[in-house]
Parts: C-alpha cells; structure tokens; sequence
C-alpha cells in the first residue's frame, strides 16, 4: 500500500535573518512530509527555531527574516517562492494558524465575537447574523462558559486562557486543511486543553486536516500526535512516531528533554510544609507572612441598550494564608479567580470586601508611600512574556528598573546584580544589550522572572510565570525558585494550571473553580485522594497517563543531522 500523497512537503529548509553583524541562520536543513488527517508534533526548547519554521509555511517571517534555501510545498504549490497576494488567499481557509500569544493577535478595540465572525466573513464563509451566530458557537466549541455574554467582550475583559481559546476559535473558523497550532493550549487548564484538542482531533478526523502542534509539553506530543520532530538550535535532531520517539529516543538532546518533563511522580523540589503545632493544621500567627481573608472581588456589569448586565464575582470569599519560605499553590480553570486573586495580594485590583494582610498590618486600603514600600517587598511575575517587559528597552535596562525606581545601590552594583540574575535565570550575558523583540517567548519569561528576583523580595507572586518556557528552562527555573526560597527564606504564591509543575514546588494547594476555593490541602493529598470530583477531573485530565499508539507513518527523507 503506497503512501498517501503529503499535503505538506518540506525541503532543505533554511531560514535567515538579517542583524547589524550579519545574517543569522534560525533554521536549517528541515525535511518534513504531512499527509491529510495526521499529527506532528514540533518540540524542542525555546529559540530552536519551532515557531520561525511555522512562520515561514505561513509565510509570517519578520520583516529581516527571509528563507534563504529549500521549498514549502502545500497541494503541490511552493509557498516559498509565492507573491503576498498567494499567500493572503491560502491563509484561513488553506492554512489555519493559532498563534502562542493571545494579546498580541487579537484587536484590543474590538469585541471577540466580532473578531471571529471577521475572519469567517473576509474568507466569503459567513456574514452577519449567520457568521455572529457561529462565532458563539465556535467560542461555546473551545468551552468558554457562558459564549453569548463572552462574545460582546473586549480582549481584556478576558482571562488570558479565555483569550487563547478565542484565539483557537479563530484558528479552526474556516475549517482549515492544514491546521498550525503553536503552544495552543500553554494557557489553558488541563481539563479545557482536553476539550481543545478532542476537538482538534474530531476536525482532523472529519475534514482530512492536517495538525503542526507546536508544544514543548512531551507528553502532550506523545499523547496526541502521530509523529514528532525534535528540533534543537535550528537543527532537526530526531523524527518519527511520537510514541516511539518519547519512549526510545536516540538522540542527546530528546533525552535531556524527557528526563526534565515534569510528571506527577516527578521528584519535589521542596519539603513538607513546616508541621503546625498541637493538631491545628493552620501555620502558627508568627509564621504567617500573607493572608486573605474572606476576599472577594465583584466587577460592575456592562451598560447595553438594554440596561446593565448583573454584577460578576470574579473572587468570593478567598481565605489563604501564605507562611514564611513556603510555597502555596492555586489551582483551576481558565477563569476561576485564579489570576484576580493574584491581582488582589499585589494590591494591583482593590478588594470589594474582606481583609489582606501583609507580615501582620493591613494593607487592604494602603495609598501613597506605604503602598511603594509594600511593593517592594512583593513582586509580579505576571503569565504573558510578551506584555510584560517594554518594547523599548534592552534587557539589562528592564531588569535594572526596578533597582533604580527603589534607589537601590549605585550604577556599578546596580551592573552585578543584573548580571547575576541574567547568570541565575540561565540566560547568556551578552543578551544584555538585546530587546524583547530579539528574544523568544521563554527567554522574555526568563528576563521578567529575573526582573522580579533582582529586589529581592520576601514574597514572588509567580502568575503562569513557567507555563511559557520549555522543559529544560523550566526545570532550570523551577530548580532555581527552590534554591531561593531555602537559601532566602522567600515565600510563592504560585499560579498554575500544570499540577504536575504544582506537585513539585508547592507545600500547600488551593483549589478554586468559579471564583470559590473548593478544596485544599497538601500537595500529595490534593493528588493522591482528592475529596471532589472537579480536583478529580483535574488529574485525570493531565496528558501523558496512556499515549495513543500512532498509525503507521509515510516514508520520510533522511535525517541530515543525528
């Protein structure tokens, strides 16, 4: 039986981009076929050229980027050698792409209902009413509640999973033949990620559409895609059967990635939580750095013709408490509260009732001076890398900031201590003089976690702030967070929707699901004999537990590096 005819073929790929000392080679030398109704899986860490390969099928380079080598063949047409114009018409309805970063892809001025039903209506699917009415659809598809409301909202009046999903939305409108999804569920919570890619899944099976996943999640490319493709430094490493590939991986480099993927028997990075005393599970008063107390967070409804929309509760009666050098854990959905009640200890949005309290004062209503100091002692390191640092400034000037802002230290220390956290956050030191632009999702996470660690502050709000970065930075980092937190005393509050990630770094898990914690407890409870059928669906939502055995694969060129 031959092989099917490859909707995708890939040649000697090579792509340039052009600096002040020369052109740089991103990609070099990618051979791929994709068949319709198949899977592959790119990974590889951050900077080895994944998302830049995408761009280019796409036809997406940046502006200094070009492909210096080889051919895209899609439906037979070279995409390399094709005019805007070409390019423009295969987009959408030929080539569907969900792009990594949510708030950089969707108009800011614009409601998202809007935005979706726009890109049924450019590509001649839809209009008006009808297109509206599948942009509910679609956004009730990727398993936004309540879609009809959603879809009249702004981008920021979404949480940033909420926003991914928007963007996913967009991404299948057109039922595209060629799908390319990059970190397309890095935002989300487990049990929404499920939901995203089942229905990825069902177009594939349905339409013949073919899937890029681009992921630096291991188990996910096991679990879901037929074949994957390691790439490393701009150099395709290793391909073949996902399974075969995450089970029995020939080279160096696919080892090192497996061995840094977090999993629930991962080792933990940190200890049991300090015991209480007598048998009160609460934390001794001295031993409290943090806590909220019966919070809760309430957003006015938005004026319509047809008056104003029921107030929404985004927090209801929060109470945590954080003790001193500990880790604690949120947990749950896009959409649970999760990153509000971060917003709310970081005093960033004003509690509608309850009480925080900060190393035994109130720091609920602080204003003025009282509010500087109280920052200076709790730092942000917030879930987007892209809207996080200022596009005009190098890195070593963005990481300095906060330094200078809290007149710490002269120009000279100033230099070591940005050079030191450049050195702990594993980022080379000549990425001093670079801007954000020059760098890739999860180095930008890198320079903002350094940015947060240079005050050195007694409590890190730690919001997504590793779901951008791949395995091995991110066991870096979490490796590095540990370290701190024995060396300094530092106290989390750790925000994740990965509780493989959670079960390795936390000493205490809240989870929260519509705005109300719903179940708590130390990390090996909440994930070995959770009380409540949402922490349940949780776990067993997480990708990895059984891999999905591939169908046989097309012969592929051979490999030009091992």
């Amino acid at each position: 039986m031959s092989a099917p005819t490859p909707l995708l073929s890939i040649r000697d790929l090579a792509i340039e981009f052009a600096t002040p000392a020369g052109p740089v080679t991103a990609v070099r030398g990618v051979d791929l076929d994709l068949a319709p109704g198949r899977t592959v899986a790119v990974v590889g860490e951050s900077g080895s050229g994944k998302s830049t390969m995408a761009a280019a099928i796409n036809g997406l380079l940046a502006a200094n980027g070009r492909i210096a080598r080889g051919s895209i063949l899609f439906e037979g047409r070279d995409l390399a050698q094709a005019t805007p114009a070409e390019l423009r018409a295969v987009r959408g309805r030929g080539i569907g792409l969900v792009p990594q970063d949510p708030m950089s892809n969707l108009n800011p001025i614009q409601r998202v209902g809007r935005q979706i039903a726009e890109a049924l209506s450019v590509h001649g699917l839809m209009r008006g009413a009808a297109a509206w009415s599948r942009a509910v659809e679609l956004l009730d598809m990727v398993g936004i509640p309540d879609p009809g409301r959603r879809a009249k909202q702004y981008p920021h009046e979404l949480s940033g999973g909420m926003r991914q999903r928007v963007l996913i939305a967009m991404g299948l409108a057109c039922r595209p033949r060629l799908l390319i999804a990059d970190e397309p569920t890095s935002a989300l919570d487990v049990t929404v990620q499920k939901v995203i890619l089942d229905e990825m899944a069902a177009l594939t099976a349905e339409m013949g559409t073919a899937v890029i996943l681009i992921t630096h999640d291991l188990a996910l490319a096991a679990e879901r895609a037929d074949e994957a493709l390691v790439m490393f430094r701009g150099d395709m490493v290793e391909r073949g059967r996902a399974a075969e590939v995450m089970r029995s991986p020939r080279a160096e480099y696919t080892r090192r990635l497996i061995a840094a993927a977090p999993t629930l028997a991962s080792r933990r990075l940190v200890g049991d939580a300090v015991p209480a005393a007598a048998a009160d599970p609460r934390p001794r008063r001295d031993r409290v750095l943090a806590e909220l107390v019966g919070v809760r967070k309430e957003y006015p409804g938005r004026r319509s013709l047809f008056g104003r929309e029921p107030a929404f509760a985004a927090v209801e009666d929060m109470t945590l408490e954080i003790p001193r050098g500990e880790t604690v854990a949120v947990v749950g959905e896009s959409g649970s509260g999760k990153s509000t009640t971060a917003k709310l200890l970081l005093r960033i949005e004003d509690a509608t009732a309850g009480d925080i309290v900060f190393d035994g004062r109130a720091v609920t209503r602080l204003k003025g001076r009282a509010l500087f100091d109280f920052r200076r002692r709790v730092q942000p390191v917030f879930q987007n890398p892209y809207g996080s640092l200022d596009a005009r400034w190098t890195v070593g000037a963005s990481i300095e900031e906060p330094l200078r802002i809290h007149g710490l230290g002269d120009a000279v220390s100033r230099r070591t201590k940005v050079l030191d956290a450049l050195d702990a956050v594993a980022l080379p030191r000549e990425m001093l003089k670079r801007l954000p632009a020059e760098l890739s999702g999860g180095q930008r996470q890198r320079v903002a976690i350094a940015r947060a660690l240079v005050l050195e502050p007694e409590l890190v709000v730690l919001d997504e702030a590793v779901s951008a970065l791949d395995v091995i930075v991110q066991a870096q980092v979490l490796e590095l967070l540990a370290d701190l937190q024995a060396r300094l005393g530092l106290s989390y509050l750790f925000i994740s929707h990965d509780l493989a990630v959670v079960r390795q770094i936390a000493h205490h898990v809240h989870v929260m699901r519509r705005g109300r914690v719903v179940e708590s407890g130390a990390p090996e409870k909440i994930f070995t004999s959770p009380e409540t059928d949402y922490a349940r669906e949780l776990i067993a939502a997480i990708p990895g537990a059984a891999p999905r055995a591939a169908p046989p694969a097309p012969e592929q060129p051979a490999l030009r590096r091992a």
